[in-house]
C-alpha cells in the first residue's frame, strides 16, 4: 500500500464515526444529484439488473440508498473502521474493505458500480489504472457512475469531522475525466455539472458511462 492510500485509510479509520454521526440525518444527495443517481439505477435496472458496488461507500448511506432503488448493492471501503460502521449501520447489507485499485470481484461481474467522491483522494494522473480495474469487474453493457469535484488543483486537508488527518482533495476538469473514462473503455453517456451550493466551494460533477457490449458475444435471434 502507498504512503498516500495508507494516510486516507488511517485518516478515514480515526474520523469514521463522527462522520456517520455528522451525515446521519442528512439527504443522501442534492435534488439534481439524487435525478443521477435515479438514472443509474433506471439503467441497471433495464439491463436486467445485477450486483452493483458502491466503491468508496463510507458508513455506507449511498449503499443503502441504492438498495431503495431497487438494486443488489454492496460496499467496499478503503477504510476498515468505515467498514465496520456500514456494517452496523446497515446489518443486512455486505460491506468489504479493499482498494478501488485491485478490488476483490471476479472479472465482468457487476452491473453497476457507484464512484460517489471515492476519487477525491487521488491525483489524476493515477485515474487510468482506477477506471481500468473498473472496466475489468463490469459486465459488458454494465454502468458506471463517478461523482466528483469539478474544477483544477487540489485542497489540502489536516483537520476534518473533530480529528487530524492527512488527506488531499483533489477537483478534475469533467472533460478529461470523461477522456479518461473513454479511454479505458467507458464511454460517456450522460453528464451532469451543477453550480456549488452554499456549503460548496466548487461546482459537482456526476459522469454516467457504460462499459461497451462484448463484440464478440453471440447474436440474439430474432
Amino acid at each position: 500500500m502507498t504512503t498516500r492510500l495508507h494516510a486516507t485509510r488511517t485518516s478515514y479509520d480515526t474520523v469514521a464515526a463522527d462522520y456517520a454521526e455528522l451525515f446521519k440525518d442528512l439527504p443522501v444527495a442534492k435534488p439534481l444529484d439524487m435525478a443521477m443517481l435515479a438514472v443509474f439505477a433506471e439503467r441497471v435496472r433495464a439491463g436486467g439488473g445485477g450486483a452493483v458496488a458502491d466503491l468508496g461507500c463510507g458508513p455506507g448511506r449511498v449503499t443503502v440508498h441504492l438498495e431503495r432503488l431497487g438494486l443488489d448493492a454492496f460496499g467496499v471501503d478503503l477504510s476498515p473502521g468505515m467498514v465496520a460502521v456500514a456494517r452496523r449501520a446497515h446489518p443486512h447489507l455486505r460491506f468489504e474493505a479493499g482498494t478501488m485499485t485491485g478490488l476483490d470481484i471476479p472479472d465482468g461481474t457487476l452491473a453497476g458500480a457507484l464512484v460517489w467522491y471515492s476519487t477525491v483522494h487521488t491525483p489524476i494522473d493515477e485515474l487510468p489504472v482506477m477506471f481500468a480495474e473498473f472496466h475489468r469487474v463490469l459486465a459488458p453493457g454494465g454502468h458506471l457512475l463517478i461523482a466528483f469535484k469539478a474544477g483544477d488543483g487540489q485542497v489540502r486537508l489536516e483537520h476534518a469531522y473533530g480529528h487530524d488527518v492527512d488527506l488531499d482533495v483533489h477537483r478534475f476538469p469533467p472533460e478529461r475525466v470523461a477522456g479518461l473514462l473513454r479511454a479505458a473503455g467507458l464511454p460517456e453517456v450522460a453528464r451532469l455539472v451543477r453550480e456549488a451550493d452554499d456549503r460548496e466551494k466548487t461546482p459537482q460533477a456526476f459522469i454516467l458511462a457504460r462499459r461497451a457490449e462484448d463484440p464478440l458475444a453471440p447474436a440474439t435471434a430474432p
